[in-house]
């Protein structure tokens, strides 16, 4: 995977004011592992399961979702991840295991359905994902696929943790299920794939059948009753309106 940097670098040294910001509250969620690692009886080591991005390629430097893994694993904590292939855009798959692997984290990319499966058979200890918009009810928007993945926790008793910058928090929207409006992307995201050949040109093909409509959502809500916490630079919160209005009194003021 090539990267062209030059422009980060530009944007930065433009924003410099972004970059300080951004860190501090990227990188509590690294340091409260210790407060969301389950704790279980002969063992040292937690498997996660982790959806998507953001890693640090968008978040600068720690990432929000990946922050307390690369603590985690920084701190020889012996944790494992389960990235999700993400599709229909392939974030997990391309980016968040390439973060992953040049950190040196030890890492599986499964199909994005395989997690009930690994939940159901004990070989998740907790899920961690990222989210684009919380509402003031601790409802989470996330990436597609992220309601189906809290549902499955839920049911197997898996802590299901979120982890962003206060930034995130929208305290204009009451109901995240009934009033976050959910894109509808191109169908061409889910009726072709793009990937590198054995020879090493990236190659577009399609894998819809002509002729058949497609549907492409960008994301879901996931109800904060199925929400563990929010892990956010001022601790790990109750995703309720009231403890975020209490984390976030001058932000909640006047809404």
């Amino acid at each position: 995977m090539l990267l062209n940097t030059a422009p980060v670098i530009q944007t930065f040294r433009q924003t410099p004011g972004s970059c300080r910001i951004a860190c501090p509250a990227r990188r509590y969620p690294g340091e409260s592992w210790n407060e969301v690692a389950p704790r279980r009886a002969g063992r040292s080591s937690a498997t996660i399961r982790r959806a998507g991005s953001p890693c640090w390629l968008a978040t600068v430097d720690w990432g929000t979702a990946t922050a307390p893994i690369y603590m985690a694993h920084d701190r020889g904590s012996g944790v494992h991840v389960w990235v999700d292939e993400t599709r229909p855009r392939n974030q997990g798959a391309s980016l968040t295991a390439w973060e992953l692997a040049h950190h040196g984290v030890p890492h599986t990319v499964i199909p994005d359905n395989t997690g009930g499966h690994l939940m159901q058979h004990g070989m998740v200890d907790l899920v961690i994902v990222g989210t684009d918009r919380v509402s003031a009810n601790g409802d989470v928007c996330n990436k597609i696929g992220t309601y189906l993945k809290a549902l499955a926790a839920h049911d197997n008793d898996v802590p299901f943790y979120v982890a962003l910058p206060s930034p995130t928090i929208d305290f204009s929207i009451d109901d995240g299920i009934t009033q976050i409006p959910i894109e509808q992307r191109s169908a061409d995201e889910v009726a072709t794939m793009t990937g590198r050949t054995a020879d090493g040109r990236i190659e577009t093909i399609r894998v819809v059948s002509d002729g058949s409509p497609v549907a492409n959502y960008g994301f879901d809500v996931t109800p904060s009753r199925l929400v563990t916490g929010l892990i956010t630079e001022r601790g790990v919160l109750k995703p309720d309106r009231g403890a975020l209005a209490r984390a976030f009194p001058e932000r909640a003021r006047g809404r």
